[in-house]
Order: C-alpha cells, then sequence, then structure tokens
C-alpha cells in the first residue's frame, strides 16, 4: 500500500517511515528537512511545509493512508497543527480522495486534559499549554471535518526501543494511568493501523 509520513524527518514520523519501508509500502515523507534515511526505491521525498498546499497535495496523491507526525521543539504558542489539519481538510475536499487519516496528538489534547493527575496538569498549564490548545484545535478540525480518521494520543514519549507490546485504549475512565511509551513503539502501532485501521473515528490513548 502506499503510505504518506508527514513530518518523517524525526521522532515518530521517522521511525514509522523506517518501520513501512521495512514492510514493503511504497512511502511518500513530506518534512522540511531531509529524511535522514539511505535511498531507498519505495521512498518519495517531498521536502517542504505541511503547511503549504502545493507540497501537501503532492505528498497526499495517492495514498491510501496519511500519517501525521507533526511536532515542535518550541512550548510557544503555534497554530501548526491546526493549520495542516485544515488543509488536509482542503486537500481532500478539493479531491474528492479520502485516504485515512492517522493523526498524532497526545495524552492532554481534546477532553483527554481532565484524566491526567494534578502534577502533568500542572506541567501542560506550566509548559505545554498553548502547544496543547492547538492540538486540541488539531483534533477538532479531523474529527468534525474528514470523513476517516483515528487520533492517536500516546503518553510521555522516549527514545527507547521498539517492543510491539503496550496498552491501546480507548475509552477515557476516572484513576486511568498513563505514562510513558516509545517512539518506536507509537510507530509501530500507526503503521499497523495503516495497514488495518481498527479504531476508526475513535481517540486512542497509548501506554506501556
Amino acid at each position: 500500500m502506499k503510505i504518506t509520513v508527514i513530518g518523517a524527518s524525526a521522532g515518530v514520523g521517522l521511525q514509522a517511515t523506517r518501520l513501512a519501508l521495512e514492510k514493503g509500502h511504497e512511502v511518500i515523507s513530506l518534512s522540511r528537512r531531509s529524511v535522514p534515511l539511505p535511498g531507498h526505491a519505495k521512498l518519495k521525498r517531498v521536502q517542504g511545509s505541511a503547511t503549504n498546499l502545493r507540497d501537501v497535495r503532492a505528498a497526499v496523491d495517492g495514498a491510501d493512508t496519511v500519517l501525521v507526525t507533526l511536532g515542535v521543539k518550541s512550548p510557544f504558542a503555534t497554530t501548526l497543527f491546526s493549520d495542516s489539519a485544515r488543509l488536509l481538510l482542503q486537500v481532500q475536499q478539493e479531491t474528492g480522495s479520502s485516504p485515512t487519516l492517522i493523526v498524532l496528538t497526545g495524552f492532554g489534547a481534546g477532553d483527554s486534559w481532565s484524566y491526567n493527575p494534578l502534577p502533568m496538569k500542572l506541567l501542560f498549564t506550566l509548559l505545554l499549554k498553548a502547544v496543547y490548545a492547538d492540538k486540541s484545535e488539531q483534533e477538532r478540525v479531523i474529527a468534525s471535518g474528514y470523513p476517516c480518521w483515528e487520533i492517536v494520543r500516546p503518553g510521555r514519549l522516549t527514545n527507547g526501543t521498539m517492543t510491539g507490546h503496550y496498552r491501546v485504549l480507548d475509552n477515557l475512565v476516572e484513576g486511568m494511568r498513563v505514562g510513558a511509551i516509545s517512539r518506536s513503539d507509537v510507530a509501530h502501532f500507526m503503521v499497523a493501523q495503516a495497514e488495518q485501521p481498527t479504531y476508526l473515528g475513535k481517540y486512542v490513548t497509548l501506554t506501556y
């Protein structure tokens, strides 16, 4: 199948790109920086922006599934996530195509915010409030306007190895414990869902 990875040059996106290629899929990568992988016959690189219409069109053309794995290094206010979501919706409406859209946000976005323990709420308020406000808007735009989606909310991301063993929670319950998970395991879940989506229309929490 053909998988587009938006935000493919680092983190979960890089791991997902590598894994999808290992599993024999065609991959189109979209990122501002060059994807640090050796040349591969099934990898097409689009160097550009997730908020540029022409770049996004080129990246999602013919895709069966689009993995959105955008991230920012700064805690300051951003509109990257919601702008990208609106652009994907625009491209879908213009082309009439609806590849499955699997979007990485984080536990703390949207209605999952209130299920964090007090220390995490304080951390989000002090350091991540602006970023997660835009991730919440990204979720809202996708869920309200796109026909075929999954939203993936991992706990704290680490650089640990891929285990393939983690908890997948599709309900929010009081007292739920959401801790760390490696970027590699998040990529493992996203690629598996690209191959066979089983959580369409759901918000999925990932943790060990």
